[in-house]
């Protein structure tokens, strides 16, 4: 019996041996992380806790970026000093070089050196040039931040416009122009419609102005004029990607039960789409708009090049031609810095604008 009784706690204690103490359950994991601050903060600001991880995650993604860029240019082959000096230099001649420029300290030392100077918005002296590459870039920079915002200020609304178009005449005569249209455009390398527009307005017609180029003290409407060529091609470069997204998430609304409503009730097509399916669908055109925005300003480098434009795609180019690392370095970082904070950006816009991301379960 003894062994019966011990064998089974709970026969024992309903046998009368007395009161059983029973031990609390122990705490899950998951338990014990809800009681943590982060935890708290969460369940208490899920909204805030969202955004302050994308902005965590984007600062840890740039300083990687940043390891990354400077590690990649580490690793090219040949040396500045010997190319500057030619092949006929002195070893003597290039060892000055290369402790005048800092090419003597270990790459951990010049990288810290490097990025602690970039935080500080100072990238360095140009080896090629000697002048201050910050100052160069803002000049570049303001330049290819005009070109892109004309770009878009074009792109983004005429491709709501299409998208919308399409999804009311979808599956009809309009429909189906604007699809082969934008498939065409998808298919075409920007270089290659860069030298097209190049070859029928600027060669043939006589229309347009080529090269690209502008300077300082030039009037706004002659750099509207100079900038036709390269804003156009931009804007045929993105404008389907963004075009063909919104035809995609606007039709993924339409089957929606509010929308089946409002078209019982006899609302307009146009006014279905604007006012009750496309504000639903804007999550998913808001990702590919930052996409196609941080192309326009990262991606440019090919456009630049084609038009001759002083960006900062150019200034990149020029500097890989004569091995001007600070210069490379500098203009990398900011093209990641750029694609991290406008990808966040649209991270945080769609958190805002989703319902189910602001108060998640």
């Amino acid at each position: 019996m003894t062994e019966a009784a011990g064998g089974n706690p709970q026969l024992s204690g309903l046998a009368g041996s007395g009161p059983t103490t029973q031990s609390p359950p122990a705490a899950s994991p998951n338990d014990q992380g809800s009681f943590s601050p982060w935890g708290g903060f969460s369940r208490r600001s899920p909204l805030a806790a969202l955004i302050l991880q994308r902005l965590a995650l984007s600062v840890a993604l740039l300083f990687a970026v940043s390891l990354m860029i400077f590690g990649g240019v580490e690793a090219l082959p040949g040396d500045f000093a010997t190319t500057y000096l030619g092949q006929s230099a002195t070893p003597q001649a290039v060892e000055n070089i290369r402790k005048d420029l800092g090419l003597d300290q270990p790459a951990t030392t010049r990288y810290f050196q490097w990025l602690g100077g970039a935080l500080q918005g100072d990238f360095g002296t140009s080896w090629a040039s000697r002048n201050s590459v910050s100052e160069q870039i803002g000049k570049r920079l303001g330049n290819s931040l005009f070109l892109a915002f004309f770009a878009a200020l074009i792109s983004i609304p005429l491709a709501i416009g299409l998208g919308m178009l399409a999804v009311q005449f979808r599956d009809r005569l309009a429909d189906k122009v604007i699809n082969v249209f934008s498939l065409a455009a998808i298919s075409l390398p920007e270089f290659f419609v860069g030298y097209l527009l190049i070859l029928f307005f600027a060669v043939q017609m006589g229309i347009a102005t080529f090269p690209a180029t502008v300077y300082d003290g030039m009037g706004f409407t002659q750099r509207l004029s100079a900038i036709a060529l390269p804003t156009a091609t931009l804007v045929l470069v993105v404008l389907a990607h963004m075009m063909r997204m919104t035809r995609a998430a606007i039709l993924n609304v339409m089957s929606s039960a509010y929308v089946e409503t409002a078209e019982l009730k006899g609302l307009s097509g146009l006014r279905i789409i604007a006012r009750h399916a496309a504000p639903n669908a804007v999550a998913p055109v808001i990702n590919v708009i930052a996409l196609n925005l941080a192309y326009l300003v990262v991606g440019v480098v090919v456009v630049e090049v084609v038009f001759v434009y002083p960006g900062m795609g150019q200034y990149m180019v020029d500097a890989v031609t004569v091995r001007d690392m600070p210069v490379v370095q500098a203009c990398g970082l900011i093209f990641a810095a750029f694609y991290i904070f406008l990808n966040m950006t649209a991270d945080i816009l769609a958190i805002i604008a989703n319902p189910r991301l602001r108060h998640p379960r």
